[in-house]
């Protein structure tokens, strides 16, 4: 088995190459990778987006710099080191973890990857077919780095068999699935969860304009986006169209754009109240998961009353996004789309899961 400052090495290797999504570095660790594989990375995030609409350019370039930032060594050590000395050293033999991935961003999987390989277990890779070219290239590179993790990784073409125990992330539909198929396993089963914002209104321009960040990255698609906003009595929306006009590009995207001129359609034929700007809609609704392109709102009176609703929905809820201090486990504006490696999906610890087995 690699040890833990092996592991550790490789990904950080790996994240300074996935850096080199626009120029080459001049780490002379990375030149042997960069003579084989440097080209085919960038044929391999072209492939990406013409595969996948979804995967615009610009979201595939912040994807990659986020994780290639994340497999840092510094962030590596900081999130290995709060376990205990030999937590990820003790053999109690390995185990194989099927992995059934999302697609909904990119690379959106790759941290239960991650958390497998940290943890010493090898991993049944299934990808989504909506991204099922980077993961696998990245399999690839971190092979060539260190040759012993390819005993480590293996992907399932068709049924999955011969694994020990599943993370699986889905919808609420494919989760009844995954529960009724994986459920004599040790699992770790998602399902959907969507994020919101609270406006205390006092937030600046360039506030509202980083949440905007948290609302339009990815076109809205990710559990860690936004989709739903609670702002005071008093609050007049039309600010948050002002800080948000920077990302009239999103309807750019064809598919963004269809969704936007469906929902926008449906809402008139059946004459709801709404506001729109030409790119997005906002609409008031309790409901915490909106459609792509469009935001809901809710006002509200006392923060106390508003905590203990958002405390009887926490279920349902990925990540909060304010300043106000009475929700002290939400992220800042700007910053939902940018988790830190024990940021764990549900707020559940994969890799205490993960040693458990």
């Amino acid at each position: 088995m690699l040890s833990l400052e092996q592991r550790i090495d490789a990904f950080d290797r790996l994240g300074r190459f996935m850096s080199q999504y626009r120029e080459e570095r001049q780490d002379e660790d990375l030149q042997k990778l960069n003579k084989h594989f440097l080209k085919e990375y960038q044929v391999c995030i072209k492939d990406a987006e013409l595969f996948n609409h979804w995967f615009s350019e610009d979201n595939l370039h912040f994807a990659l710099q986020s994780w290639s930032e994340a497999l840092s060594r510094e962030q590596l050590e900081a999130w290995t080191i709060d376990y205990e000395a030999d937590f990820f050293e003790h053999d109690r033999g390995t185990k194989t973890v099927a992995l059934i991935m999302a697609g909904n961003i990119p690379l959106v999987g790759f941290h239960d990857l991650l958390s497998v390989l940290i943890a010493g277990h090898k991993a049944l890779i299934k990808p989504s077919s909506d991204d099922a070219k980077l993961i696998p290239f990245f399999c690839q590179i971190l092979v060539a780095i260190n040759a012993e993790f390819a005993a480590y990784l293996q992907f399932a073409d068709g049924q999955m068999k011969d694994f020990d125990a599943v993370i699986a992330t889905g919808s609420n539909n494919s989760s009844r699935y995954f529960e009724s198929y994986f459920g004599k396993y040790p699992n770790i089963i998602r399902k959907n969860r969507s994020s919101l914002a609270i406006l205390s209104g006092e937030e600046t321009k360039e506030q509202l304009e980083l949440l905007g960040e948290d609302i339009f990255r990815y076109f809205g698609l990710g559990c860690r986006n936004v989709s739903k906003v609670y702002v005071p009595q008093d609050f007049e929306l039309q600010k948050l169209f002002e800080a948000f006009y920077k990302f009239q590009a999103v309807c750019d995207n064809n598919k963004y754009a269809n969704n936007y001129d469906y929902n926008r359609a449906i809402y008139l034929m059946e004459h709801h109240d709404f506001l729109e700007n030409g790119f997005f809609i906002i609409k008031e609704n309790e409901s915490l998961h909106a459609p792509v392109s469009v935001l809901h709102y809710e006002r509200y009176d006392k923060v106390e009353d508003l905590k203990t609703k958002i405390e009887a929905d926490a279920e349902n809820i990925q990540c909060i996004v304010t300043e106000l201090e009475a929700f002290p486990n939400s992220v800042s504006f700007g910053e939902s789309q940018k988790p830190k490696l024990w940021d764990y999906a549900d707020n559940v610890d994969s890799l205490a899961f993960l040693r458990s087995l």
